[in-house]
């Protein structure tokens, strides 16, 4: 058995299902070996979108998702998937080829120092210098990916070291990392300490962050807030965890974020954070959230707990582990009163839009996709003016909404989108982004048709950055630099190339029409146009 033989081994005692890549001669010992696995291989027009669409699979399935590329530009090409993984904790596992061992460090064709490079952006990585490391390799990097604060990690592989022969294979029944044991029960006394200020408590208010989806923890989340009748409000990366129709739920904070939900962190007097940052989309000013109310910090990283703000209560351990513990306490807490008062601020506050009946409304567009759409639907958002209407008039049933939050990353949605598409064929998949996303990853119209993985698109299309063009629009008093995107290609031509069904909708009289069209058949992929007033604003 070789190297390569071993690693695909590996990937099967996981229960890897599907690898994202493109090879080049350093990982083609890796890829020459898959062929004789069960192991579905999707190749990926650009590398980064390898670790977007790992990213999407271990989103839906709550396992590592596994991407491989060879070394020198592919490794390189792959990071900005991997930072932008690393900064939403979503657990992969990057194999990238490395050039002969002994030739590391000569600055020979197609080298990089890839473990080097990638340092901030990994829980860990991995230089494998001996063949016979590999099974206790990948086990290590599968437990640490998928344990604590999940996130990604790399393994980089020399082409001699998937050539060379293993000894013996045994794939290691468990993992024991003398220095990492990471915290997953909840200490006792906090857990005491947060309920007694519940009891006491006549404001409270639960913040919901990414961590509580990676935890699985949202039917314990919505049990307790349920149970003792607590509102929610959530962080981008957050929204899911309470159907968006929630009574108990006022929406996502920020800058971007609903006006009730700001002012009912703001107004609070307990405020618990869980799997949360408390970083500046969410809360601009963390000195607020500390003033005049007890703050407690739930997080399974106990590096992130105080550094932003520093909490009443911190307690660290998994978000699901906790909330059964919470489920184990009997107290009351009286809040009808505040759950009034919130129920009057989320009338109040309504955002009031005055949209262009020329165009297409983003924002009604999507409250009425979100409609329509199945309740278990995944809906990808990508990066833009397109991810902020979404993140405020897309509505969750029992569904999932992805998107890029710590990073940003443009391009994201497609590949994201193509990767749960992959994990859940069964369900209905939409990617939605702006005409500036759209052109970072359309490339991936190749891979769908290929592999036959049916995601519906739609490009909310304005002919601008339109984000950064907002902010020179505020900041610069409309002097706009390099946002103007003359020059996009044709999409009913492009999709045409692509053998892709294709509809425009060109102002709201369409919509239902269009939805009609887009939603038939979750089996094919559709490209939909919206246009969208060039000068329309998020806010």
């Amino acid at each position: 058995m070789t190297g390569a033989d071993a690693i695909i081994k590996c990937l099967e005692a996981e229960g890897v299902e599907t690898v994202f890549g493109y090879p080049g001669v350093a990982i083609c010992p890796f890829f020459n070996s898959i062929l004789d696995s069960d192991i579905k291989t999707v190749l990926i027009r650009t590398e980064q979108n390898a670790a977007h669409a790992a990213s999407g699979v271990a989103r839906i399935t709550g396992k590592p998702g596994v991407c491989a590329v060879t070394s020198g530009p592919g490794a390189t090409n792959v990071i900005t998937g991997i930072a932008t993984a690393f900064a939403d904790s979503i657990p992969l596992i990057c194999i990238t080829g490395q050039v002969n061992s002994e030739l590391l460090g000569s600055d020979v064709f197609q080298e990089a120092d890839i473990t080097g490079a990638v340092e901030s952006f990994v829980k860990y990585s991995y230089l494998i210098k001996n063949v016979n490391d590999i099974p206790r390799v990948f086990k290590e990097a599968f437990h640490i990916a998928n344990t604590g604060r999940k996130g990604p990690v790399l393994i980089d592989i020399p082409i001699d070291i998937q050539n060379a022969q293993i000894k013996q294979f045994h794939y290691p029944e468990e993992v024991n990392l003398r220095t990492y044991k990471p915290t997953v029960k909840g200490h006792a006394v906090q857990i005491k300490k947060v309920i007694r200020e519940l009891e006491k408590a006549k404001r409270p208010i639960i913040c919901v962050g990414g961590g509580v989806l990676l935890a699985g923890a949202q039917q314990e989340l919505r049990a307790f807030s349920e149970k003792y009748r607590i509102p929610v409000v959530s962080t981008m990366m957050g929204i899911g965890v309470m159907p968006t129709k929630h009574p108990l739920y006022y929406g996502m904070v920020g800058n971007n974020g609903k006006p009730c939900a700001n002012r009912a962190m703001n107004e609070s007097d307990v405020l618990i954070m869980v799997g949360a940052r408390v970083a500046d989309r969410a809360v601009s000013q963390p000195d607020l959230i500390t003033q005049n109310k007890i703050l407690v910090h739930i997080d399974v990283d106990p590096a992130e707990i105080g550094k932003n703000a520093g909490p009443t209560i911190p307690l660290v351990g998994d978000a699901k582990h906790i909330f059964q513990d919470f489920a184990k306490e009997e107290f009351t807490c009286d809040c009808e009163a505040w759950i009034g008062t919130l129920n009057d601020y989320r009338r109040e506050l309504m955002p009031k839009r005055n949209p262009n009946p020329a165009y297409v409304d983003p924002a009604r567009f999507i409250e009425r996709l979100s409609e329509r759409m199945e309740d278990n639907a995944i809906y990808v958002a990508d990066v833009g003016q397109n991810q902020i209407w979404s993140c405020g008039y897309h509505i969750v049933k029992q569904g999932r909404f992805l998107t890029s939050g710590g990073m940003g990353t443009m391009g994201y949605s497609i590949p994201a989108a193509m990767g749960a598409k992959t994990a859940a064929p069964d369900r209905q998949v939409i990617a939605v982004c702006g005409d500036g996303s759209f052109q970072m990853s359309m490339m991936e119209l190749a891979t769908m048709r290929q592999h036959n993985i049916p995601v519906k698109i739609i490009v909310l299309k304005n002919n601008y950055l339109g984000m950064v063009r907002e902010y020179q629009h505020y900041t610069y008093k409309d002097n706009y630099s390099v946002v103007d995107l003359t020059g996009s290609p044709d999409l009913e031509k492009l999709a045409a190339a692509y053998d892709m069904p294709f509809r425009r909708l060109e102002n709201m009289d369409q919509c239902e029409e269009v939805l009609d069209v887009l939603l038939q058949d979750n089996n094919q992929s559709m490209l939909v146009e919206c246009l969208i007033d060039p000068m329309d604003l998020v806010k």
